[in-house]
Formats: structure tokens, sequence, C-alpha cells
């Protein structure tokens, strides 16, 4: 049976989308932030790998080409910013002080949690890159000497949660001005976030997809100037 799954050079790319898939009904039957597709994906293949005694590298093996498409679909999300620009040119400043902010926050936040667990400088700058797309989260770990397969786990964690739970901080927080969302929601949890951020309105979306590109560039440079702290 093992041998049959794998003899496809695509069965990884089969096995993520039918797992996404489920993910995506499961949010649409239930409406519930813990059905999040993608959370519910990795569940899922993490399961019929350990059922089916698959090794991970043949399953990436197929499913490496799915991450091809994740550079081009952050670049997509340029679309909905260029409908926004004008909001953008209105509110420059307080954008970019915002995901100045938001950048810097996530990084002292890890080297005070580096301090306070005791990690190593490997696992510290590991954990930097945490609130960046994973494509920028890759280089940055990789360059800076982390473990770059925990980054990304940590990355798409972050995603998970920031998607899950936004609404509900703004919610708690009274955060009713549709820029702050965004920028809030795509400096703190990159694109994963950002699907949340256009679920709830197209300046959303649009200032939490510029978050997305100008905090990973912050976050290139600050990460580097970080790691000399621990």
């Amino acid at each position: 049976m093992k041998e049959f799954l794998t003899s496809s050079v695509y069965f990884g790319v089969l096995i993520s989308l039918m797992a996404y898939g489920i993910g995506m009904i499961l949010k649409k039957k239930f409406k519930l932030a813990i059905f999040n597709p993608v959370l519910i994906a990795i569940v899922l293949i993490i399961a019929f790998l350990a059922v089916f005694d698959i090794d991970y590298a043949d399953y990436n093996s197929g499913a490496k080409y799915i991450s091809y498409l994740l550079t081009p679909a952050t670049i997509c999300l340029a679309v909905p910013l260029y409908e926004q620009f004008e909001v953008l040119k209105k509110n420059l400043t307080a954008v970019m002080m915002g995901i100045t902010s938001g950048v810097i926050t996530s990084l002292c936040c890890i080297l005070a949690l580096a301090v306070l667990f005791g990690l190593d400088h490997t696992a510290y700058v590991t954990f930097l890159p945490k609130s960046v797309t994973t494509a920028i989260g890759m280089g940055i770990s990789e360059e800076l000497g982390g473990n770059v397969a925990i980054s990304v786990g940590v990355i798409i964690i972050t995603g998970v949660l920031g998607n899950m739970f936004s609404g509900f901080i703004c919610k708690v927080f009274h955060i009713t001005e549709p820029i702050a969302k965004g920028i809030g929601i795509g400096s703190a949890s990159h694109v994963i976030g950002t699907a949340k951020a256009l679920e709830m309105g197209e300046v959303e979306g649009a200032m939490s997809s510029l978050s997305i590109v100008v905090a990973g560039l912050m976050t290139v440079a600050g990460a580097a100037v970080f790691a000399n702290f621990l």
C-alpha cells in the first residue's frame, strides 16, 4: 500500500490539496475558528503519513511543488493594495509607524522569551522570523544559522493562530478602524492572517497585504541586529 501511494511524483500534491479541501469544507460547515483549513490540513497530513508509515521525504518529493506557488501568491496580494492606494497615501505615516511598531514588538517578544526560557543562540534566531511570510522567514533563519524546518513550523503556527484569533482580539480591545486591523494582522501573522483580514473587508486586506511586504523587509534588517543580542 505504501509503495502504491508514493508511486506518483505528485502524490504529495494530491494529498495536500485533498487535506486542504476537507479543511475548507469543515470551515464552511461549522464556521468555527478552530477549523482553520491550514491547521486541519496539517493535522490530516501528519495523521495520514503516520497511519501509512510514509516517510516525510517521500511525501515532500511531490508536495514541494506547491511551495513554488508561495511567492507568486504573496505577490498577488498587491492587487487589493493597489485598489486602496489612495487610502494608503492619506494615512502613510500612521501605516508605517504601525508596521514598524509591530516588527519591533515581535522581535522584542522573542528576545524576552529566549532570555526567560534560556534558549541558546540557534533556537533564538530560529524563532526571530515567526511573523513574516515563509518565503522571507526561511531565508532569514538560514542566514542567521537557525533551524529552517522549525522556523517554517513556527511561522505557520503563528499565521494560523493569527487567522483564528484576530477577529476575537479586535473585538476584545475594541479595534474598529479598518487600517489598524489590517496592519495589526499583517505585521503579526503574515499571509495566513491576511486571509482573515480579506474576509473582514477590502481596506483590512489591502493594509494587511502591505504589512506583509514592509514587515518582511524590516524583519530582515531587524533580525540581523537582534541576533547579536543573545
